[in-house]
């Protein structure tokens, strides 16, 4: 004898069958859609690391890629004198004193990480110019891709890394979002005036690994004293 299930305001019956089988549908259904939101949650970026509250064990193994070679670090230029009513060095598209002398610092960090086996290029805007000189007594020519940065940031980047020497880019807000983009990285929420943003990079020449950021005020927590 079969058994069925009058539903209330419906003209039809459902079998037992029927509803096991429904049953079977919703199931298969809500799995689908659990697996949809636990892949996007794991495919979401993680937030970008900050070196100044990173472990003892990881800043070793920071310290230790820099010293092989294996970073590029990308550094925002110091304070702009057209955003600032603070005393300006020169033209109007360049830094601020404030700025030099906040840059100088990041600059005798990168010193005591060690710059022997770095190649360091710079936007040619007068603001980066300016503070790839302060910091590190050197301002490159010709790097308009460094500025130019929308599309191809990712693949200029990698063609001037040279294997066992770390890369130092003098750049500007747009380019490290630029980069974050075709990384498939979440936006930095601050970018403030000589942020670093540290990759380790592949050794087959491949898409570089995030390592974190360090704000200009933060370094003596990853260098100290």
């Amino acid at each position: 004898m079969e058994y069925r299930l009058w539903l209330a305001r419906t003209r039809g019956s459902v079998s037992l069958a029927d509803l096991s089988k429904y049953k079977s549908r919703w199931t298969a259904l809500l799995c689908v859609g659990v697996v949809a939101c636990a892949g996007a949650v794991l495919s979401r970026p993680a937030i970008l690391p900050n070196l100044a509250k990173a472990t003892a064990a990881n800043l070793i193994d920071f310290k230790a890629h820099w010293a092989k070679g294996d970073m590029i670090v990308l550094v925002r230029h110091a304070e702009r004198c057209d955003h600032s009513s603070a005393p300006c060095l020169g033209p109007l598209d360049g830094i601020t004193e404030r700025g030099k002398s906040a840059v100088q610092n990041v600059g005798l960090q990168f010193q005591k990480l060690g710059m022997q086996n770095a190649d360091i290029y710079s936007s040619p805007l007068t603001r980066a110019a300016q503070t790839s000189g302060f910091m590190f007594n050197y301002a490159s020519v010709d790097q308009g891709w460094l500025f130019n940065c929308k599309k191809t940031m990712l693949t200029d980047t990698l063609s001037h890394k040279v294997k066992g020497r770390n890369l130092v880019l003098v750049t500007h807000s747009e380019c490290f979002a630029a980069l974050e983009k075709l990384m498939d990285l979440p936006a930095s929420k601050t970018r403030d005036y000589g942020y670093s943003l540290f990759l380790t990079a592949s050794n087959d020449g491949g898409r570089p690994v995030v390592t974190g950021f360090v704000d200009a005020t933060d370094w003596q927590s990853v260098v100290g004293k």
